[in-house]
């Protein structure tokens, strides 16, 4: 039974930073993308960043420059440092995990086969 649980969330002051964690357990294997998606209220949940497992990275264009991703593969963990908020990057935060290549773009959010359960990020 795969989790995926994230951590890292809080409020904060604009032009503050966070830095958000997702753990995942019960899967040995190595995940081909781990992604962070958020979802602010009364809109559509966007990509925020992407890793794969050979390290290729996307960012989203509202966030770059001022996020960064990493993660460890070995222990299937993927880390969002999060710099310079911005009152509209008030959402909830999920880390999502696909196993496969083939999956499309990173940002295909259908295409991944894991969700955590979100973390709130509030930015004031």
């Amino acid at each position: 039974h795969v989790q995926l649980v994230e951590s890292g969330g809080g409020s904060v002051q604009a032009g503050g930073s966070l830095r958000l964690s997702c753990a995942a357990s019960g899967y040995t294997g190595t995940f081909h993308c781990m992604t962070w998606f958020r979802q602010a209220p009364g809109k559509e949940r966007e990509e925020v960043a992407g890793m794969y497992s050979d390290r290729t990275i996307y960012f989203s264009d509202s966030v770059k420059g001022r996020f960064t991703i990493s993660r460890v593969n070995a222990k299937n963990t993927v880390y969002l440092q999060m710099n310079s908020l911005k009152p509209e990057d008030t959402a909830t935060y999920y880390c999502a995990a696909r196993k496969w290549p083939g999956g499309g773009s990173w940002y295909v959010a259908d295409k991944y086969d894991y969700w955590g359960q979100g973390t709130q990020v509030t930015v004031s």
